[in-house]
């Protein structure tokens, strides 16, 4: 069956910048340990996505539509379909002291985060810095390789699909999470592991509401319920007592001893 809008997929890619040809973001692994880009912030394999969520880049959504599963497909993209186009609003000249007052020194191609818009570095001169708030890949040609891996069908596997997009944690084990559909309401226990998840760039507030906002949007549900149940370790504790008790009690006891047996003699 052919890819349409608003199918649960999971799709495996690799970009690059036409005119350089350097590739700056892939779901496999090895290539991107081989081409230098590896993040441990990253999982890499297929990514799950919907069709036509905002995902991925619109040119892309549009290219995946009619694919079906295991066909791959080269899709290039101009800035108008990938990041835009470079906007010279975008380029902002600030003096040195006002990095020296929040102690900062500026430096080439450090980030700089400010109105919750990150700028980078470009240059350094008389006593200006050249802010840049353009996206890195604003006014690029892309390309890209894509896989369709899977179309998802079943309602639980595409719940896990978007925990995995919005969620993404490699300790976490899928088969743990535990999906109750009932009606229009949707209760979601995640794998226990997610309670001790520190990373301190990952929100786990807002990658809940995505995922609910998400379901909402594709799926026939109102109602997004996340439960965080801790189990009490007391019955387990007991029942290990109880065991070794049983263990101790049905030992079998020798008549008697061998100092008794001594004595007699």
């Amino acid at each position: 069956m052919p890819v349409k809008n608003g199918d649960f997929i999971k799709l495996e890619y690799t970009g690059k910048i036409i005119e350089t040809g350097d590739i700056f973001d892939t779901t496999d692994e090895e290539i991107a340990e081989e081409k230098g880009i590896h993040s441990d912030k990253k999982t890499y394999g297929p990514i799950s996505i919907i069709v036509g969520g905002g995902h991925v880049l619109k040119g892309m959504e549009a290219a995946l539509e009619g694919m079906e599963k295991g066909d791959e497909k080269t899709i290039e993209l101009p800035p108008e379909e990938a990041f835009g186009e470079r906007d010279p609003n975008l380029i902002q000249l600030v003096p040195m002291s006002e990095f020296k007052k929040q102690g900062i020194k500026p430096q080439v191609g450090m980030a700089i985060t400010s109105e919750g818009n990150t700028g980078i570095i470009r240059s350094v001169s008389g006593g200006r810095v050249r802010l840049d708030f353009n996206h890195e890949l604003a006014g690029k040609n892309l390309e890209y390789q894509v896989k369709v891996d899977e179309i998802i069908e079943d309602d639980t596997e595409k719940i896990k699909s978007l925990i995995d997009l919005h969620y993404p944690n490699p300790n976490l084990d899928a088969g743990k999470h535990e999906i109750e559909i009932e009606d229009d309401k949707v209760v979601i226990t995640m794998d226990e592991m997610a309670k001790f998840d520190q990373r301190p760039y990952m929100d786990v507030t807002m990658a809940r509401f995505r995922i609910a906002r998400d379901i909402q949007e594709n799926m026939d549900v109102t109602t997004v319920e996340f439960v965080d149940s801790f189990t009490k370790k007391e019955e387990v504790e007991e029942s290990a007592e109880e065991i070794s008790a049983e263990e101790v009690s049905t030992e079998e006891v020798p008549e008697k001893l061998p100092e008794e047996e001594n004595k007699e003699e």
